[in-house]
């Protein structure tokens, strides 16, 4: 059995229990999943700051680690290769592995993000990733992770989702935030289109990787 770490970099219980919620689907896949978040962090990584801020502490917390594969559960994937670096054991970015799910769905896609702050951010990564020509748009709800913990955020998903697909053309939806996965079922009826949770499609990954016995970086 294998063992799947996944780590929420802010410090929000409320984000962490929403993301075991989504996993649901993975109970019986034969992998042991275990949720945690990171203590001392923000409680919503929300800017370039919060990014640079949790860095450190995701490298500290896969250096004392026991998994056989490691998922990052914020939609901005920091810290990425400095975290890949730092443990010999697969480390998923939740945003890279919505990109990849994305692109077999669709020809182009579209990102449902928190704040306009996200989107430049979100931009930079495609360009690095090379798949900022699939992007049909990425559109802001507004809200700050502690406002989408305390209030039903449905109707401003589904407003921003639609015009993602009427007004830009996507074919398939990423929401840009591990704690928007529990709108993923009604919204994907909603709209007729594929809607991708992040935190689904970066645990998939890993339990693939880890199955197969993918290692990271040789010591």
């Amino acid at each position: 059995m294998a063992q799947i770490l996944v780590i929420n970099p802010n410090s929000s219980k409320a984000v962490t229990r929403s993301m075991e919620a989504c996993l649901k689907p993975f109970e019986g896949n034969g992998h042991e999943i275990h949720c945690t978040e990171l203590e001392g962090a923000p409680t919503g990584i929300e800017t370039d700051a919060h990014v640079a801020e949790v860095v450190p502490l995701l490298i500290e917390a896969v250096q004392t680690a026991r998994a056989d594969a490691i998922v990052i559960a914020c939609f901005s994937d920091p810290g990425i290769a400095a975290v890949r670096a730092a443990t010999n054991v697969p480390v998923v970015g939740i945003a890279e592995a919505a990109y990849l799910t994305a692109l077999g769905l669709g020809q182009r896609f579209g990102i449902v993000s928190m704040g306009p702050s996200s989107i430049g951010r979100h931009r930079r990564y495609l360009e690095a990733l090379q798949l900022d020509r699939r992007l049909a748009g990425d559109r802001s709800i507004d809200m700050t992770v502690a406002e989408l913990i305390a209030q039903d955020a449905v109707m401003p998903v589904t407003r921003i989702s639609s015009v993602l697909r009427d007004e830009d053309g996507a074919e398939a939806v990423i929401l840009g935030c591990a704690g928007l996965g529990t709108y993923r079922e009604a919204l994907q009826t909603a709209l007729g289109l594929p809607v991708i949770d992040p935190v689904q499609a970066g645990v998939a990954l890993a339990c693939m990787q880890a199955e197969l016995g993918y290692r990271g970086r040789v010591s």
